[in-house]
């Protein structure tokens, strides 16, 4: 008895779903991410106009002044959807948690300089209050903004911005149980230093328009904050002094900052390119929350940094500004 064996190509009689082939064409494969989010936007049968804003559509494009022929443009340099996004977040917090036992099995903050560990807690545990701010505002832009490709990461990054928040609280209770935690909230709501920064937070709480909310937050603020306090204070300026604790603690925050501006950067750059208006406006947000961001920071950053604070946030200012230039908008 023989057998013959042979080989058969079996072609699939379609590559991928008929609402994502429009847009990647029919003989061409879909990524998981393109097949999660493109097309998933809910664009006809609201029956009613909602009762708290008769003035939109439940889901509308016009919440924005941002004129895009295709909000499904704005797509995600990090492909990210549900799945992958869980799992790149589940790795990283396998690291922070190795990095507590590190820690604890050590004893190094017990081994840190007092003054370093107050002045880690003055100048970081407050900022909790500020990364709760930007889950607010991120939320905001999920339930108020048009494309799920644009909503869904806002998600995301809602969420990544409250583990920012628990990390910066589980940061306190290290560094000095919960006496850290309300001595940072009552700074947060009392100290002068910390009141430009909340003022700024409030007022982005209450933006309508919810693309120029994603300039206001997560590039004008975020992308001065994470560089001057968890780059210039945290890694340039504590760890020298004995802090190198601190900078294992909060590991996830330059990290998930540098991975975030990918997608940020993305967005701002096809939503700016699709016509000289949006550039323009855009422009004009960037300038304008910007200015304010820094003008926020600059007591909070010679409360951290002392004399060398207005140094390391113009500095920061300069990667901004970099970043902005390279995505099509003067800053």
């Amino acid at each position: 008895m023989s057998v013959d064996l042979h080989t058969r190509e079996i072609k699939p009689l379609r590559q991928t779903f008929a609402h994502v082939a429009q847009y990647v064409g029919d003989d061409k494969p879909a990524s998981r991410y393109l097949e999660a989010t493109l097309g998933a936007q809910s664009t006809a049968n609201f029956h009613y106009r909602p009762t708290w804003d008769p003035a939109h559509e439940l889901f509308d494009k016009t919440r924005s002044a941002v004129v895009m022929a295709d909000w499904q443009s704005l797509r995600d340099p990090r492909q990210y959807y549900y799945g992958t996004w869980t799992m790149a977040r589940a790795r990283q917090q396998d690291a922070i948690e190795a990095n507590y036992q590190f820690i604890e099995d050590r004893g190094l903050v017990g081994k840190m300089p007092e003054a370093v560990r107050i002045k880690a807690s003055k100048a970081l545990i407050p900022l909790r209050h500020a990364a709760w701010g930007g889950n607010m505002n991120n939320c905001s832009i999920g339930a108020y903004g048009y494309g799920a490709i644009l909503t869904a990461p806002a998600m995301f990054h809602a969420m990544d911005q409250l583990g920012v928040a628990q990390y910066i609280t589980r940061l306190g209770l290290t560094l000095d149980e919960p006496g850290a935690l309300d001595e940072g909230k009552k700074d947060w709501l009392e100290e002068a230093c910390w009141q430009p920064l909340r003022h700024y937070v409030e007022d982005t709480l209450v933006l309508q328009d919810p693309m120029e909310l994603f300039v206001a937050q997560n590039l004008a603020l975020d992308g001065q904050l994470y560089p001057l306090m968890f780059g210039s204070f945290v890694d340039d300026h504590l760890v020298p002094l004995g802090g190198t604790a601190v900078s294992m603690l909060s590991a996830f925050m330059p990290e998930w900052h540098t991975e975030s501006a990918r997608w940020i950067d993305a967005v701002l750059k096809v939503a700016a390119a699709e016509s000289p208006a949006n550039r323009t406006l855009i422009a004009g947000w960037v300038q304008t929350w910007s200015d304010r961001a820094q003008a926020a920071l600059a007591p909070v950053a010679e409360l951290a940094l002392g004399d060398q604070g207005q140094a390391a946030l113009e500095d920061a200012r300069t990667g901004l500004n970099a970043r902005c230039k390279k995505a099509g908008l003067a800053a």
